[in-house]
């Protein structure tokens, strides 16, 4: 009998200490989603929305609603464009005033945006991380809304600068002059706002022509990579230089680039060294490819693609944040092929990418793109609100 009570209390004894060791495992697989980032893209098209043309309380009210639905989401990371086109959102020494935040008006506020949206996500226990375009000036050819007081409109009818048909206007990655105004204006971010980030998109080379007179330039000087080394070289300088100046004023602010999924394009059309940056230190402290694939793309399905993209990072301190497509929930991705109806026929694509995600290897969190996708009752579709559902459920 005494021996049956014993292995009796043994029994018990295991099932409440395998009880125990199950819940402190799910506790730690919560805490360390938690962790993640869950972040959100907030572009100039949606400060067209929410601030420009604005008075100042309305555009107060709607930052602060934006930053309560971002919240409320359980996502806990803003991404700010704060310089679209070479321009500000904040007063600065080196770039103009962004007409996206001009009020009623059409002056500027008489508050900065870029201090209150930092003070309003703090407040919130929400990162914000400030958004770079780093060489584009104007989506359109025209000069007329070039502030002739701006400090780079010198470059405008130099080799520093380029006025391309159909496309725009785009600073020269090859000028030195250039990227030191670029390293200026990020050292002016950093070292005057708490911001918890500074991050490019993949707007690097916009064309095949812009930098061929520098080029020339560097042939004669005795200069002897090929133009696509010195181009690569190009972009690889502008990015281990913002590095270095972030962090020899504020070592904890991080430092990201989100290029083009495809890592093909970022070699030939972009420059973009990608194998350097993620195989070497002192350049970027997260990646956040644009893996905007559904499962069924026929070139580049999200799985293998994720996967590649894992295995380029040969630095521990890298971490892979995926940003994914929450833009195209409902819609016809033609350029994915034979699986270009999977947006329309799925709507849970968003959240099974999020719990592969989880189980790479670099993984530390994902972004989404954009904010008025999600938050923005008018772009809804019956898809995106079964996706909203489901993202809810993994958050």
């Amino acid at each position: 009998m005494k021996k049956i009570i014993l292995i009796a209390i043994v029994l018990v004894f295991l099932f409440f200490t395998f009880m125990i060791i199950g819940a402190k495992a799910t506790e730690n697989d919560n805490a360390s989603n938690i962790d993640e980032i869950r972040a959100v893209y907030f572009s100039y098209i949606e400060f067209n929305s929410y601030i420009k043309g604005k008075k100042s309380e309305e555009s107060k009210n709607n930052i602060k609603n934006i930053l309560d639905n971002i919240k409320n989401m359980n996502l806990n990371t803003i991404i700010v464009h704060v310089r679209p086109f070479s321009d500000s959102i904040y007063k600065s020494k080196y770039y103009p005033i962004s007409d996206t935040i001009l009020n009623n008006n059409n002056e500027v506020p008489d508050y900065d945006v870029l201090d209150f949206f930092i003070t309003e996500a703090h407040s919130r226990n929400l990162k914000i991380e400030a958004w770079i375009n780093p060489f584009r000036i104007s989506n359109d050819t025209k000069l007329d809304n070039i502030s002739v007081d701006s400090i780079y409109y010198k470059f405008i009818n130099s080799s520093d600068a380029m006025i391309i048909n159909d496309k725009g206007i785009y600073l020269n990655p090859a000028s030195v002059e250039v990227r030191s105004l670029i390293i200026d204006g990020i050292k002016e971010i950093v070292a005057n706002y708490d911001i918890d980030g500074i991050h490019f998109d993949d707007y690097f080379y916009p064309n095949e022509s812009i930098d061929l007179k520098s080029y020339d330039e560097y042939i004669k000087n005795g200069g002897t990579m090929s133009l696509n080394e010195y181009r690569l070289n190009n972009i690889s300088i502008l990015i281990k230089d913002t590095y270095s100046s972030i962090k020899n004023i504020k070592p904890d602010v991080k430092f990201g680039i989100a290029p083009e999924g495809n890592i093909e394009n970022n070699y030939d059309k972009s420059f973009l060294d990608v194998n350097k940056i993620l195989s070497n230190e002192g350049y970027i402290d997260y990646i956040m490819p644009q893996l905007y694939f559904g499962f069924e793309n026929e070139t580049k399905p999200f799985i293998d693609t994720i996967n590649i993209w894992n295995s380029l990072i040969e630095v521990d301190s890298i971490d892979l944040i995926p940003a994914l497509a929450f833009y195209k929930i409902g819609t016809v991705d033609t350029y994915a092929l034979s699986g270009k109806n999977e947006w329309i026929e799925n709507s849970d694509i968003i959240k099974k990418q999020i719990v592969i995600s989880r189980n790479v290897s670099n993984y530390d969190g994902f972004s989404l793109f954009r904010y008025d996708y999600i938050f923005n009752k008018d772009k809804l579709n019956e898809n995106i609100e079964k996706e909203i559902m489901g993202l809810k459920e993994v958050l």
